[in-house]
């Protein structure tokens, strides 16, 4: 269930109260002022069920239902510099034990410029949300699921593949998280990739509705990343 199927459904139950009632809510809404975890959704959702409208049963199966089809809506409430960096590297490391932070333990001549480490392969992950920047509002209204088909524009930034050997993008949707593989020579390649400031060392490779076809050669089930990642990094 989308937030445009469920408001879909609250809006067909509005429809079932009494035009006082209607009126009454209206009237709420246009001034209603949110503060997390009360808003809008929340506040018709109490009124209805005060109006006999809707049963805690009713709820109960509701809520469960959107939260099966979001179970990574989270997500896009995490703030951009932590899901970037901090939630996308331990992600990986969560997904394989194999890899780990890089550091000078690992590489002594290691400065910051990659991620993490698996078989001495040097590794840079990025992670990214899937959301129409045509809506107004926070991420969450606007995240998208998979099969949306609306546009959007994951923006993977602050690559270096001069200074890795393999790059992780993770792009997240309300429902899926897909995984692209993919060596510095390919990203470096890639018809996609620019420079992220103008003389830089820095690049930005942008996957949209338009182009994430191209990038299904790169695609890995979750449960083959590390390997795929030890087996791209052998074949370069």
């Amino acid at each position: 269930m989308t937030l445009e199927e469920l408001r879909a459904y609250l809006d067909q139950l509005i429809l079932s109260l009494e035009g006082s009632d209607r009126d009454i809510l209206k009237a709420r809404l246009s001034g209603l002022v949110s503060c997390f975890p009360f808003n809008e959704y929340e506040f018709i959702i109490m009124f209805l069920r005060d109006k006999g409208l809707i049963t805690f049963a009713d709820y109960d199966k509701l809520r469960a239902n959107y939260v099966l089809a979001n179970k990574y809506l989270n997500l896009f409430e995490v703030a951009p510099r932590i899901f970037g960096q901090i939630w996308g590297e331990q992600h990986v490391r969560d997904l394989d034990k194999r890899f780990e932070k890089a550091g000078k333990s690992l590489d002594p001549q290691y400065h910051g410029e990659y991620d993490l480490w698996i078989h001495g392969i040097k590794v840079e992950a990025k992670a990214s949300r899937a959301y129409d920047k045509r809506i107004r509002g926070g991420l969450a209204s606007k995240a998208l699921h998979y099969d949306s088909g609306k546009p959007f524009w994951m923006n993977f930034q602050q690559l270096k593949p001069d200074m890795c050997d393999i790059l992780i993008f993770i792009g997240v949707w309300t429902d899926q998280i897909v995984y692209w593989v993919l060596t510095s020579d390919e990203a470096k390649t890639s018809r996609y990739i620019s420079h992220q400031h103008r003389g830089g060392v820095e690049y930005q490779i942008g996957i949209t509705d338009r182009n994430i076809g191209e990038f299904d050669a790169y695609k890995v089930n979750q449960s083959q990343l590390g390997d795929k990642v030890i087996q791209k990094a052998r074949e370069k």
